[in-house]
C-alpha cells in the first residue's frame, strides 16, 4: 500500500495510507540506536555512504517475503531486494523492468514475455521458471499477495517456459489489460522453489544484510545489478511509527528520508531550510464506503443523499488541512482511464434532505467506522456528522483499533472510512467494485457494470477499451456506495544532502527509488 495489499482475517491486517500503526515512534527509533546515538552513526543520516529512511513499521509479524506486502515499508524493502517484470509510470501505465518485451495473440488469451538478461544475488540467471514459480505462488490465496485476484486469471497448467528467456502466459479469459499485473505489488520475481525468506535472494539493486521484524532492515549495494549499481553503499530502513518521531529524526539529522508526512508536519517542513518535501499530488483516494448490501444503504436514495449532503471542499480544507483536492466519487483522478468529462459533485442540502424524507429516514442514526490509521479520518467523521445533520441524518463515529481496523470492517458495520493509493484504474475496478470481488467492501453488484468491465478487458483497441471503462465508472459513481470524497497528497521528506529522488505516487516506479539516491 494499500493500498496497498489487503489480507484476509487471521492474516496480516490491511493497511491504510500510512500502514498499520504499531508501537510508539520514539520507542521504535530508540530500538534502532538512532536516538541513543549508538552504532557509530553521525549527523545527517549516519555514516558517509549510508542512507537511512524512516517508515511506519508493520510490527513483529513483518517478513521479507515480497508477495506479502501490505504496508509502504514492506514495498520499500521489496523494491530494494527484488525486481518485477514491469513497473508503473506516474499515471499507472506499465513500463518494462525484468521484461524486455511482451505481446499478446489476437484473442488476448496468450501473452509472450521475453526476459532481459538479469541475475539473482547468488549469480544465477533470472529465468522463465523463476517467473512462473513466483506468479504461481503469488496467485495462491493462502499467500496473501495484493495481486492475487489478477494473477488467478492465469491458467498455470497451460502456461509454460519457452526456453530460459521467455515465458508464455495462457489466460482463462481474454484480457488486453493483463500487463498491468506485471507491475503489481506482490508480484516480485524470486528464485524457483524459494520458501524461506530469512536470508532472501532477489535480483534487486541491494543485497540482504540483516532484518529484525518490526525493526531495522539493512542492505548493501549490489554492483552487478542489470540496471547499474546503486550510488550509495548501504541502505537502512528504520521503524518510526509516530509521524512526530519521523519528523524529529529527519530534522535532527538521524535519517535522510521520512515517509508519509501530513498536516502540521508538512507546514513545519515547508519552513525548514535543511529539508525538502517530495509531494505527489492526489496520490491517495480518501473514501467513505457505504455498504449497499445492508440497510439503510440498500436504498439508493440514501446513498445519493450522502453524496449530496457532504461538503467536499470543507473536508479538504479541514480534515486534510488543505493538502489535497475534492473528489468526485471515482477512484484514479488524473490516471490513465479516468473519465475527465465529469461535472464535479456539488453539495445540495435541499435535494439531499428531500431524498432522506422520501426514504422515510429523517432522524436516522448511522454509525461510521473509523480509526487513527489515517490522520484525516477522525476529523472527517466529525465534520461529516455536522454536515449530514443538516439533511436529517445522525452520523456517529465508532473508532476501532488501528491494528484490527481493516479486518473488522470487512464484516462489521454499514459505513467505513478507507484509503487507496495509486493503482491502475482497471485493476481497482476489478478488485474493489466488481460484483462478488473479495475486496468489494460495499457489496455492490451490477450486471451492467460487470459486463462493461468484461467488454473492456476483451477489447483490443485501447481507445475503445478506455471508453468502455469510462462508461462502467459512470455507472458505479452513482450506484456503488464507494464515495471518493477527496484525494490527499502524499508527502515524503528528505534532507538537503539527498539527490536523485523526486516526488512520485506510492506504488509507482519512482517512489522510494533508493538505488538512485546520491548523498552530498
Amino acid at each position: 500500500m494499500t493500498t496497498h495489499a489487503r489480507t484476509e482475517p487471521g492474516r496480516r491486517p490491511e493497511p491504510g495510507r500510512r500502514g498499520v500503526l504499531a508501537a510508539g515512534g520514539a520507542l521504535a527509533l530508540a530500538g534502532t540506536g538512532l536516538l541513543s546515538g549508538c552504532g557509530g552513526d553521525t549527523k545527517d543520516g549516519g555514516g558517509g555512504d549510508r542512507f537511512r529512511a524512516a517508515f511506519t513499521s508493520g510490527g513483529s509479524q513483518e517478513t521479507l517475503d515480497p508477495h506479502v506486502a501490505p504496508n509502504f515499508v514492506d514495498q520499500a524493502r521489496a523494491k530494494a531486494l527484488y525486481d518485477t517484470l514491469g513497473t508503473y509510470a506516474d499515471d499507472m501505465s506499465v513500463r518494462k523492468r525484468l521484461a524486455e518485451s511482451w505481446e499478446s495473440d489476437a484473442s488476448g488469451t496468450r501473452w509472450s514475455v521475453r526476459l532481459r538478461k538479469a541475475r539473482f544475488h547468488d549469480g544465477k540467471p533470472v529465468t522463465a521458471k523463476d517467473v512462473l514459480y513466483s506468479y504461481r505462488r503469488a496467485a495462491d490465496p493462502e499467500v496473501g499477495s495484493p495481486s492475487q485476484v489478477l494473477l488467478s486469471a492465469i491458467d498455470f497448467t497451460a502456461s509454460k517456459a519457452d526456453g530460459d528467456g521467455s515465458v508464455v502466459f495462457v489466460l482463462k479469459a481474454p484480457n488486453f489489460e493483463f500487463p498491468t499485473v506485471f507491475a503489481g505489488p506482490g508480484t516480485e520475481i524470486i528464485p524457483d522453489g524459494t520458501t524461506d525468506f530469512r536470508k532472501p535472494i532477489g535480483s534487486g539493486p541491494f543485497t540482504y544484510v540483516s532484518f529484525t521484524p518490526g525493526g531495522t532492515a539493512r542492505y548493501k549495494r549490489w554492483a552487478d545489478h542489470w540496471g547499474g549499481a546503486p550510488h550509495i553503499a548501504e541502505l537502512e530502513i528504520v521503524p518510526a511509527n509516530e509521524e512526530s518521531a519521523r519528523l524529529n529524526a529527519l530534522l535532527s539529522g538521524q535519517v535522510h528520508y521520512a515517509a508519509d508526512m501530513a498536516g502540521a508536519s508538512v507546514e513545519r517542513l515547508k519552513k525548514d531550510g535543511s529539508t525538502r518535501l517530495l509531494t505527489a499530488k492526489r496520490a491517495t483516494a480518501q473514501q467513505l464506503l457505504l455498504r449497499t448490501g445492508r440497510k439503510p444503504f440498500d436504498d439508493p436514495r440514501l446513498i445519493r443523499a450522502v453524496q449530496l449532503g457532504i461538503d467536499r471542499q470543507a473536508l479538504v480544507r479541514i480534515a486534510l488541512a488543505g493538502h489535497g483536492e475534492a473528489g468526485n466519487d471515482l477512484f484514479g483522478m488524473g490516471l490513465r482511464g479516468y473519465p475527465d468529462d465529469l461535472t464535479p459533485r456539488e453539495r445540495d442540502v435541499d435535494a439531499a434532505r428531500k431524498l432522506v424524507k422520501q426514504a422515510g429516514a429523517d432522524g436516522l442514526r448511522i454509525t461510521v467506522e473509523t480509526s487513527s490509521v489515517d490522520a484525516a479520518w477522525e476529523p472527517a467523521a466529525d465534520l461529516m456528522a455536522r454536515q449530514l445533520r443538516e439533511i436529517g441524518l445522525r452520523l456517529t463515529a465508532n473508532t476501532r483499533a488501528s491494528s484490527t481496523y481493516f479486518s473488522e470492517i470487512k464484516t462489521k458495520g454499514v459505513a467505513a472510512f478507507n484509503t487507496t493509493s495509486t493503482l491502475p484504474v482497471s485493476d481497482f475496478l476489478q478488485q474493489r467494485v466488481r460484483g462478488g470481488a473479495a475486496r468489494n467492501q460495499t457489496q455492490y453488484a451490477s450486471k451492467k457494470f460487470d459486463a462493461l468491465l468484461d467488454r473492456a478487458r476483451t477489447t483490443r483497441d485501447e481507445q475503445e477499451r478506455l471508453g468502455l471503462l469510462a462508461r462502467a465508472q459512470k455507472i458505479a459513481r452513482d450506484e456503488s456506495g464507494l464515495l471518493v470524497w477527496a484525494f490527499s497528497d502524499a508527502n515524503d521528506a528528505i534532507s538537503r544532502s539527498v539527490g536523485g529522488l523526486r516526488a512520485a505516487p506510492p506504488n509507482s516506479h519512482n517512489w522510494a527509488r533508493f538505488d538512485r539516491v546520491r548523498l552530498a
